[in-house]
């Protein structure tokens, strides 16, 4: 009897699992279909590749060096002039300098430049104008936008893998089980979502009392599991009660078996799509915390921080960091966000 039970049940799970692996190949035909798709996947590959070389130091690896002068312009643009700040160089209206000037300090300097260490270093030229312009600082522009990709895509990627692993298993176990363990997530869900997510941002950091990457993925990741853990539960309580669940619980399979090897096959396309727009929004959110105060420390650049730097330099008419991080991330986001809803719309089994 066992072995008719077990020849038997084993069938819809094989067929289960073609299923699964025919409707991932279905995806992959309609995305190689969708030009803009393809055009939105290059270029989000480009960004990972970008980061791949910033980490390994091979592009941007000197981006904090000061090649320029204090906002040097972009070369477009052209070098900027002293009359361009309203300073002039008329000699008539400064006042006559003493013939003998007495300098109370000369003995001070000369002692200090005796005592120095001699070196052969001479300091570099900064340069004039910069292909995109520079910061307050002298940096490049550019190689600082590509730095700071590194840090704003690391959040992206790190706090949403973290928040649907969260929801992932806490749907799970809430979907599969049932009962008190349902009820008790449930509450503890209808209590989390209950919070302003502003408020639930700024209270954790508050908690952390720290900056750094780690301090922004650990906000953003205990914070946004909350979608993913309603819509895997919801499909783990559709696909309990299946013939193939069934079937595995014949042969004796464990709960995790059941829940992570049986089930989550066929629901995999859930936390994949969410994960894909939890990157975005969590992108986004990170440039908010750094523009807040709340996200990576000195030192550490970013795209968020290169926007709170650039407010203060709108003043001065110095608009090239603003538009420099804005239109990476610009670009990203878009990309991210169109290939985002094909790749939800090639997973819809309604569709099909």
């Amino acid at each position: 009897m066992s072995s008719v039970l077990d020849s038997t049940s084993t069938i819809p799970v094989k067929a289960n699992y073609s299923k699964s692996r025919g409707l991932w190949a279905l995806a992959w035909r309609r995305l190689r279909a969708d030009r803009v798709a393809m055009f939105s996947l290059a270029i989000v590959c480009a960004y990972l590749l970008m980061l791949v070389l910033s980490i390994t130091g091979l592009v941007a690896k000197h981006w904090d060096e000061e090649v320029g002068v204090n906002y040097a312009p972009p070369t477009f643009i052209g070098a900027e002039t002293e009359a361009a700040h309203g300073v002039t160089s008329d000699v008539n209206d400064l006042a006559p300098l003493p013939e003998n000037p007495v300098d109370p300090l000369a003995d001070i300097i000369h002692k200090l430049r005796a005592e120095a260490p001699k070196t052969t270093e001479v300091a570099a030229v900064r340069q004039p104008t910069l292909l995109f312009g520079a910061d307050k600082w002298g940096h490049d522009i550019i190689l600082k936008t590509i730095k700071g990709s590194e840090t704003s895509i690391i959040v992206g990627l790190v706090a949403a893998l973290l928040a649907v692993s969260i929801g992932t298993v806490l749907g799970a176990v809430a979907g599969f089980f049932g009962g008190w363990v349902d009820a008790t997530l449930e509450w503890f869900y209808n209590v989390f979502t209950s919070i302003p997510y502003l408020l639930l941002i700024l209270a954790i950091a508050a908690v952390l009392q720290k900056k750094g990457i780690m301090a922004i993925v650990l906000i953003l990741g205990l914070t946004g599991w909350t979608g993913t853990y309603r819509l895997l539960r919801a499909e783990y309580i559709k696909h309990r009660s299946r013939e193939y669940v069934m079937a595995a619980d014949a042969i004796g399979a464990s709960y995790a078996r059941k829940m992570f090897i049986h089930i989550f096959p066929n629901v995999s396309h859930v936390p994949l799509v969410q994960m894909s727009l939890m990157v975005v929004g969590f992108i986004k959110a990170e440039v908010i915390l750094s523009f807040l105060g709340f996200g990576v420390p000195v030192g550490v650049v970013s795209w968020g921080s290169m926007l709170n730097e650039a407010q203060n330099e709108l003043i001065l008419g110095k608009w090239w960091q603003l538009t420099a991080a804005s239109v990476a991330m610009a670009v990203l986001v878009t990309a991210f966000s169109l290939f985002t809803d094909t790749l939800r719309d090639a997973l819809d089994p309604k569709l099909k």
